[in-house]
Protein backbone atom coordinates (compact mmCIF):
# COMPACT_ATOMS: atom_id res chain seq x y z
CA UNK A 1 0.00 0.00 0.00
CA UNK A 2 2.86 2.07 0.34
CA UNK A 3 4.31 1.37 -2.35
CA UNK A 4 1.56 2.11 -4.42
CA UNK A 5 1.04 5.51 -2.50
CA UNK A 6 5.02 6.27 -3.35
CA UNK A 7 4.12 5.44 -7.12
CA UNK A 8 0.86 7.93 -7.27
CA UNK A 9 3.25 10.87 -5.95
CA UNK A 10 6.14 9.94 -8.32
CA UNK A 11 3.19 10.01 -11.36
CA UNK A 12 1.57 13.35 -10.29
CA UNK A 13 4.90 15.17 -9.74
CA UNK A 14 5.42 14.05 -13.51
CA UNK A 15 2.82 15.31 -15.17
CA UNK A 16 2.80 18.51 -13.39
CA UNK A 17 6.14 19.18 -14.82
CA UNK A 18 4.76 19.03 -18.57
CA UNK A 19 3.11 21.70 -20.27
CA UNK A 20 -0.17 21.63 -21.83
CA UNK A 21 0.95 21.19 -25.15
CA UNK A 22 2.77 18.18 -23.83
CA UNK A 23 -0.26 17.07 -21.96
CA UNK A 24 -2.18 17.20 -25.27
CA UNK A 25 0.38 15.31 -27.25
CA UNK A 26 0.50 12.51 -25.22
CA UNK A 27 -3.55 12.56 -25.51
CA UNK A 28 -4.43 12.67 -28.43
CA UNK A 29 -3.57 9.33 -29.47
CA UNK A 30 -6.66 8.68 -27.67
CA UNK A 31 -9.14 10.89 -29.04
CA UNK A 32 -11.53 10.78 -31.71
CA UNK A 33 -10.64 11.67 -34.94
CA UNK A 34 -13.82 13.39 -35.88
CA UNK A 35 -16.34 15.15 -33.66
CA UNK A 36 -19.53 12.94 -32.63
CA UNK A 37 -22.41 14.10 -34.51
CA UNK A 38 -25.21 14.89 -32.08
CA UNK A 39 -28.39 13.37 -33.11
CA UNK A 40 -31.31 15.51 -33.56
CA UNK A 41 -34.91 14.55 -32.29
CA UNK A 42 -37.13 14.15 -35.07
CA UNK A 43 -39.74 17.19 -35.34
CA UNK A 44 -43.28 16.86 -34.69
CA UNK A 45 -45.77 16.55 -36.99
CA UNK A 46 -48.91 17.54 -36.03
CA UNK A 47 -51.27 17.45 -39.07
CA UNK A 48 -50.23 13.82 -39.69
CA UNK A 49 -50.49 13.24 -36.38
CA UNK A 50 -54.22 14.63 -36.43
CA UNK A 51 -55.16 13.15 -40.28
CA UNK A 52 -53.94 9.77 -38.67
CA UNK A 53 -56.37 9.70 -35.26
CA UNK A 54 -59.13 10.83 -37.38
CA UNK A 55 -58.88 8.37 -40.18
CA UNK A 56 -58.70 5.58 -37.24
CA UNK A 57 -61.63 6.47 -36.17
CA UNK A 58 -63.58 6.87 -39.01
CA UNK A 59 -62.53 3.17 -39.79
CA UNK A 60 -63.79 2.08 -36.39
CA UNK A 61 -66.88 4.36 -36.67
CA UNK A 62 -67.67 2.70 -39.76
CA UNK A 63 -67.18 -0.77 -38.54
CA UNK A 64 -69.64 0.01 -35.85
CA UNK A 65 -71.90 1.24 -38.00
CA UNK A 66 -71.78 -1.83 -40.47
CA UNK A 67 -72.44 -4.72 -37.86
CA UNK A 68 -75.21 -2.66 -36.21
CA UNK A 69 -76.95 -2.84 -39.12
CA UNK A 70 -76.18 -6.58 -39.81
CA UNK A 71 -77.68 -7.28 -36.57
CA UNK A 72 -80.79 -5.05 -36.85
CA UNK A 73 -81.41 -6.36 -40.32
CA UNK A 74 -81.19 -10.07 -38.56
CA UNK A 75 -83.37 -8.95 -35.62
CA UNK A 76 -86.39 -7.79 -38.16
CA UNK A 77 -85.68 -11.00 -40.24
CA UNK A 78 -86.45 -13.30 -36.72
CA UNK A 79 -89.49 -11.29 -36.29
CA UNK A 80 -90.57 -11.35 -39.80
CA UNK A 81 -89.84 -15.34 -39.09
CA UNK A 82 -91.18 -15.59 -35.83
CA UNK A 83 -94.87 -13.75 -37.02
CA UNK A 84 -95.13 -16.06 -40.46
CA UNK A 85 -94.46 -19.15 -37.76
CA UNK A 86 -97.40 -17.87 -35.70
CA UNK A 87 -99.60 -17.13 -38.36
CA UNK A 88 -98.79 -20.75 -39.95
CA UNK A 89 -98.61 -22.89 -36.61
CA UNK A 90 -100.41 -21.57 -33.64
CA UNK A 91 -101.94 -24.55 -31.16
CA UNK A 92 -104.95 -22.32 -30.34
CA UNK A 93 -104.88 -24.42 -26.98
CA UNK A 94 -105.78 -27.51 -28.56
CA UNK A 95 -104.37 -30.33 -28.58
CA UNK A 96 -105.12 -31.38 -31.76
CA UNK A 97 -103.57 -28.37 -33.45
CA UNK A 98 -100.23 -29.68 -31.63
CA UNK A 99 -100.37 -33.17 -33.11
CA UNK A 100 -101.13 -32.03 -36.23
CA UNK A 101 -98.16 -29.94 -36.08
CA UNK A 102 -95.74 -32.58 -35.36
CA UNK A 103 -97.75 -35.19 -37.49
CA UNK A 104 -94.72 -35.11 -40.15
CA UNK A 105 -92.26 -35.66 -37.92
CA UNK A 106 -90.15 -39.62 -37.92
CA UNK A 107 -89.36 -39.34 -33.85
CA UNK A 108 -90.17 -37.13 -30.90
CA UNK A 109 -87.96 -36.95 -27.39
CA UNK A 110 -89.22 -38.75 -24.63
CA UNK A 111 -87.49 -36.63 -21.85
CA UNK A 112 -87.39 -32.48 -23.23
CA UNK A 113 -85.55 -30.10 -20.79
CA UNK A 114 -85.59 -26.46 -21.13
CA UNK A 115 -83.94 -23.52 -19.11
CA UNK A 116 -85.91 -20.74 -17.81
CA UNK A 117 -84.95 -17.50 -16.08
CA UNK A 118 -86.76 -14.89 -13.51
CA UNK A 119 -86.38 -11.48 -15.56
CA UNK A 120 -84.59 -9.00 -13.03
CA UNK A 121 -87.23 -6.02 -14.11
CA UNK A 122 -89.96 -8.72 -13.11
CA UNK A 123 -88.94 -9.62 -9.65
CA UNK A 124 -90.89 -10.31 -7.00
CA UNK A 125 -94.60 -11.79 -7.70
CA UNK A 126 -94.44 -10.77 -10.90
CA UNK A 127 -91.53 -12.26 -12.30
CA UNK A 128 -93.45 -16.03 -10.35
CA UNK A 129 -96.51 -15.36 -12.27
CA UNK A 130 -94.73 -15.40 -15.39
CA UNK A 131 -91.97 -18.25 -14.44
CA UNK A 132 -95.21 -20.44 -13.94
CA UNK A 133 -97.25 -19.10 -16.74
CA UNK A 134 -94.36 -20.46 -18.86
CA UNK A 135 -93.88 -24.01 -17.02
CA UNK A 136 -97.53 -23.95 -17.21
CA UNK A 137 -97.82 -23.33 -21.12
CA UNK A 138 -95.16 -25.66 -21.79
CA UNK A 139 -96.35 -28.67 -19.63
CA UNK A 140 -98.92 -28.14 -22.24
CA UNK A 141 -97.82 -28.28 -25.27
CA UNK A 142 -95.39 -31.35 -24.13
CA UNK A 143 -99.33 -33.09 -23.03
CA UNK A 144 -100.38 -32.34 -26.34
CA UNK A 145 -97.12 -32.97 -28.49
CA UNK A 146 -97.08 -36.84 -26.34
CA UNK A 147 -93.92 -36.20 -24.86
CA UNK A 148 -93.62 -38.03 -21.36
CA UNK A 149 -90.93 -35.93 -18.83
CA UNK A 150 -90.35 -32.72 -18.94
CA UNK A 151 -87.52 -31.08 -16.70
CA UNK A 152 -87.38 -27.35 -16.07
CA UNK A 153 -84.24 -26.01 -14.89
CA UNK A 154 -84.26 -22.70 -13.53
CA UNK A 155 -80.95 -21.42 -11.77
CA UNK A 156 -82.37 -19.85 -8.52
CA UNK A 157 -84.41 -22.93 -6.99
CA UNK A 158 -87.98 -20.66 -6.98
CA UNK A 159 -89.71 -23.25 -8.63
CA UNK A 160 -88.75 -25.89 -5.93
CA UNK A 161 -89.56 -23.63 -2.89
CA UNK A 162 -93.18 -23.28 -4.63
CA UNK A 163 -93.85 -27.33 -6.27
CA UNK A 164 -97.39 -26.95 -4.90
CA UNK A 165 -98.39 -23.95 -6.54
CA UNK A 166 -96.59 -24.88 -9.62
CA UNK A 167 -98.43 -28.89 -9.49
CA UNK A 168 -101.73 -26.13 -9.39
CA UNK A 169 -101.11 -23.96 -11.98
CA UNK A 170 -99.63 -26.51 -14.38
CA UNK A 171 -102.90 -28.26 -13.64
CA UNK A 172 -105.47 -25.47 -14.62
CA UNK A 173 -103.34 -24.98 -17.65
CA UNK A 174 -103.76 -28.29 -18.86
CA UNK A 175 -107.45 -27.89 -18.07
CA UNK A 176 -107.82 -25.15 -20.49
CA UNK A 177 -106.78 -27.54 -22.99
CA UNK A 178 -108.04 -30.73 -22.38
CA UNK A 179 -111.14 -29.90 -21.16
CA UNK A 180 -112.56 -33.11 -19.11
CA UNK A 181 -109.87 -35.29 -20.46
CA UNK A 182 -107.15 -34.19 -18.48
CA UNK A 183 -103.46 -35.90 -18.05
CA UNK A 184 -102.01 -37.61 -15.32
CA UNK A 185 -99.56 -35.05 -13.97
CA UNK A 186 -96.71 -35.39 -11.48
CA UNK A 187 -94.69 -32.96 -10.50
CA UNK A 188 -90.90 -33.73 -8.89
CA UNK A 189 -87.81 -32.40 -7.41
CA UNK A 190 -83.97 -33.99 -6.47
CA UNK A 191 -84.65 -34.88 -2.63
CA UNK A 192 -88.44 -33.49 -2.61
CA UNK A 193 -91.76 -35.34 -2.14
CA UNK A 194 -93.48 -35.22 -5.34
CA UNK A 195 -97.42 -34.07 -6.11
CA UNK A 196 -98.85 -37.01 -8.17
CA UNK A 197 -102.69 -36.69 -9.09
CA UNK A 198 -103.25 -33.47 -7.33
CA UNK A 199 -106.09 -32.61 -9.12
CA UNK A 200 -108.92 -30.98 -6.76
CA UNK A 201 -112.01 -31.39 -9.94
CA UNK A 202 -110.55 -35.34 -9.64
CA UNK A 203 -111.31 -35.60 -13.17
CA UNK A 204 -107.48 -36.27 -14.69
CA UNK A 205 -107.17 -39.64 -16.72
CA UNK A 206 -104.80 -41.95 -17.64
CA UNK A 207 -106.17 -42.70 -20.43
CA UNK A 208 -105.64 -39.43 -21.80
CA UNK A 209 -101.75 -39.58 -21.09
CA UNK A 210 -99.01 -39.42 -18.21
CA UNK A 211 -96.86 -36.16 -17.76
CA UNK A 212 -93.95 -35.83 -15.53
CA UNK A 213 -92.72 -32.70 -14.51
CA UNK A 214 -89.20 -32.16 -12.99
CA UNK A 215 -87.72 -29.28 -11.55
CA UNK A 216 -84.15 -28.46 -11.11
CA UNK A 217 -82.43 -25.94 -10.10
CA UNK A 218 -78.13 -25.10 -9.77
CA UNK A 219 -77.82 -27.14 -6.51
CA UNK A 220 -78.48 -30.06 -8.56
CA UNK A 221 -75.50 -29.83 -10.92
CA UNK A 222 -72.04 -29.92 -9.81
CA UNK A 223 -73.38 -30.14 -6.06
CA UNK A 224 -74.31 -33.42 -7.44
CA UNK A 225 -70.89 -34.35 -8.52
CA UNK A 226 -69.16 -33.67 -5.64
CA UNK A 227 -71.18 -35.24 -3.10
CA UNK A 228 -71.15 -38.51 -5.25
CA UNK A 229 -67.27 -38.28 -5.94
CA UNK A 230 -67.03 -37.95 -1.50
CA UNK A 231 -69.51 -40.69 -1.42
CA UNK A 232 -67.91 -43.27 -3.40
CA UNK A 233 -64.34 -41.74 -1.94
CA UNK A 234 -65.48 -42.59 1.57
CA UNK A 235 -67.21 -46.04 0.63
CA UNK A 236 -63.72 -47.39 -1.39
CA UNK A 237 -61.91 -46.27 2.26
CA UNK A 238 -63.73 -48.18 4.00
CA UNK A 239 -63.49 -51.07 1.89
CA UNK A 240 -67.17 -51.02 0.90
CA UNK A 241 -66.52 -50.69 -2.76
CA UNK A 242 -63.54 -51.60 -4.45
CA UNK A 243 -61.98 -48.98 -7.04
CA UNK A 244 -62.22 -51.04 -9.64
CA UNK A 245 -66.20 -51.11 -9.85
CA UNK A 246 -66.40 -47.55 -10.21
CA UNK A 247 -67.33 -46.78 -13.69
CA UNK A 248 -69.22 -44.20 -16.32
CA UNK A 249 -72.22 -47.00 -15.97
CA UNK A 250 -72.26 -46.89 -11.75
CA UNK A 251 -71.98 -42.79 -11.73
CA UNK A 252 -74.44 -42.65 -14.77
CA UNK A 253 -76.89 -44.86 -12.54
CA UNK A 254 -76.19 -43.04 -9.26
CA UNK A 255 -76.85 -39.53 -11.33
CA UNK A 256 -79.71 -40.43 -13.27
CA UNK A 257 -81.58 -41.98 -9.59
CA UNK A 258 -80.99 -39.04 -7.23
CA UNK A 259 -81.61 -35.84 -10.14
CA UNK A 260 -82.59 -37.44 -13.35
CA UNK A 261 -81.94 -39.19 -16.41
CA UNK A 262 -80.36 -37.25 -19.39
CA UNK A 263 -82.87 -35.30 -21.39
CA UNK A 264 -82.88 -36.43 -25.40
CA UNK A 265 -83.86 -32.73 -26.46
CA UNK A 266 -82.65 -28.90 -24.41
CA UNK A 267 -84.43 -25.67 -25.32
CA UNK A 268 -82.81 -22.90 -24.55
CA UNK A 269 -85.52 -19.62 -25.08
CA UNK A 270 -82.83 -17.34 -24.68
CA UNK A 271 -80.62 -15.31 -27.71
CA UNK A 272 -77.43 -17.05 -26.50
CA UNK A 273 -76.33 -20.54 -25.60
CA UNK A 274 -75.99 -20.18 -21.78
CA UNK A 275 -76.35 -22.86 -19.34
CA UNK A 276 -76.59 -21.49 -15.85
CA UNK A 277 -75.03 -24.16 -14.12
CA UNK A 278 -77.12 -26.91 -15.89
CA UNK A 279 -76.32 -30.11 -14.56
CA UNK A 280 -73.18 -30.95 -16.72
CA UNK A 281 -73.56 -35.01 -16.93
CA UNK A 282 -76.83 -34.50 -17.92
CA UNK A 283 -75.78 -33.05 -21.13
CA UNK A 284 -72.84 -35.12 -22.56
CA UNK A 285 -75.34 -36.37 -25.61
CA UNK A 286 -77.93 -34.23 -25.15
CA UNK A 287 -79.07 -32.30 -28.68
CA UNK A 288 -78.98 -27.90 -27.70
CA UNK A 289 -81.76 -26.02 -29.75
CA UNK A 290 -81.99 -22.02 -29.39
CA UNK A 291 -83.43 -19.30 -31.80
CA UNK A 292 -81.54 -16.66 -32.66
CA UNK A 293 -82.75 -12.54 -30.98
CA UNK A 294 -85.35 -14.97 -29.31
CA UNK A 295 -86.32 -13.86 -25.92
CA UNK A 296 -89.33 -15.32 -24.56
CA UNK A 297 -91.03 -18.90 -24.80
CA UNK A 298 -92.81 -19.24 -27.88
CA UNK A 299 -94.99 -21.95 -29.44
CA UNK A 300 -92.95 -21.22 -32.60
CA UNK A 301 -89.47 -21.89 -30.95
CA UNK A 302 -91.08 -25.34 -29.43
CA UNK A 303 -92.16 -25.99 -32.38
CA UNK A 304 -88.92 -24.95 -34.71
CA UNK A 305 -86.66 -27.40 -31.70
CA UNK A 306 -88.77 -30.39 -32.35
CA UNK A 307 -88.72 -30.21 -36.19
CA UNK A 308 -84.71 -29.48 -35.39
CA UNK A 309 -84.99 -32.80 -33.18
CA UNK A 310 -86.52 -35.07 -35.31
CA UNK A 311 -83.99 -33.87 -38.38
CA UNK A 312 -81.32 -34.06 -35.91
CA UNK A 313 -78.42 -37.31 -36.68
CA UNK A 314 -77.10 -38.77 -33.67
CA UNK A 315 -73.54 -40.36 -34.03
CA UNK A 316 -72.30 -42.05 -31.22
CA UNK A 317 -68.52 -42.85 -30.83
CA UNK A 318 -67.12 -45.94 -29.76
Amino acid sequence: MVGSNQETNIYRKDVNQLDFREREKLLKPYLPTKPLKVTKRPKHQPIRMFLKIQLHFVVFTAMHMLFSLYVRFRQAFHIILDRIFALLYYHHRAPELIRQDIRGLERLPQHLSVILEIKQEEGGLAGLEKLLDDVAEISAWCAGAGIPTLSVYERTGTLKDHIERTHRVVSLKLHSYFGPHVPTLQIQAPHIPSFLDGDQSGRASSSAGHLAVLLLSEGDGRATLVDLTKTLAEMSQRNKLSADDISLDLIDAEISESVMAEPDLLILFGPYVKLQGYPPWQVRLTEIYHSQDNCGVGYQVFLRALYNFAKAQMKFGR
